[in-house]
């Protein structure tokens, strides 16, 4: 049994994330973490991480940027394994998060989808054929119109697994309005599209002379990134310190 604190558990994933745990006999969640008072719960919450004083193997976080700052220190002061699903954070918080996870197992992921993990691979795979001979790379993600950041952190880690795979030659171009030139070679064009309640759309175009490839995921239900979740939490049960990813779980 992994025994769990729930951070963010009024949110849509912390909800979605409370009702898959309530048909899943391998773990359990402890107590929850709320901005706001939540007496719906089946577990103590807290409106404050500081306040939870509930014992637990590992905490999965779907909050808010603000928020996770007080979540790194309380992991840090109790030896706390976290799932750290939170995207749009500083680089000050990328930098505390790197450090705490020198005492820490963290397990951080701009996406939870087994699909989008698989993804990675290919489009290093695909990188490798197709940026030597010459083929443009975009990639348009689209979601709702309620997420606060853009790009998402999704579209940012299927650009960093291309540019990871091209010997980080590309630099990445969110905006071309202000310019009149030729698309460069080395450019990586990240475009954001917010509208309606998308779940989550992310589409990768390596265009050539003649042809077009597209590497497509798109993801129907929130659910997808609630059981990664689970499951990461569960593979992070007694992990030692150290920063881990989804690609750890998939490939255990």
């Amino acid at each position: 049994m992994v025994n769990v604190i729930m951070h963010g558990c009024s949110g849509k994933m912390g909800n979605m994330i409370t009702e898959i745990c309530r048909d899943d006999d391998d773990i359990n969640i402890v107590a929850g973490i709320s901005a706001v008072e939540d007496n719906t719960k089946d577990y103590p919450v807290f409106t404050s991480i500081s306040e939870c004083n509930v014992d637990a193997d590992v905490i999965i976080d779907f909050s808010a940027a603000a928020a996770v700052d007080s979540l790194l220190s309380y992991c840090d002061e109790k030896k706390m394994p976290v799932v750290l699903c939170t995207t749009g954070l500083s680089e000050d918080q990328l930098s505390k998060v790197n450090d705490i996870s020198k005492r820490v197992a963290v397990l951080k992921s701009a996406n939870m989808s087994l699909g989008i993990n698989m993804l990675f691979n290919l489009l290093k795979e695909a990188t490798k054929i197709l940026a030597p001979a010459g083929f443009d790379v975009e990639i348009v993600e689209k979601h709702h119109n309620l997420k606060l950041d853009a790009p998402s952190g999704t579209a940012l880690a299927l650009a960093d697994s291309v540019n990871e795979a091209a010997d980080n030659a590309y630099e990445y171009v969110y905006d071309r309005s202000q310019v009149r030139q030729k698309r460069d070679k080395k450019e990586l064009g990240i475009s954001a599209v917010r509208g309606g309640t998308i779940v989550g759309d992310h589409e990768v175009i390596f265009a050539g002379t003649d042809e077009v490839i597209t590497f497509k995921h798109t993801a129907y239900s929130k659910a997808v990134f609630a059981k990664g979740a689970i499951q990461a939490a569960k593979f992070l049960k007694g992990k030692g310190a150290g920063m881990y990813d989804m690609q750890d779980v998939v490939l255990k």
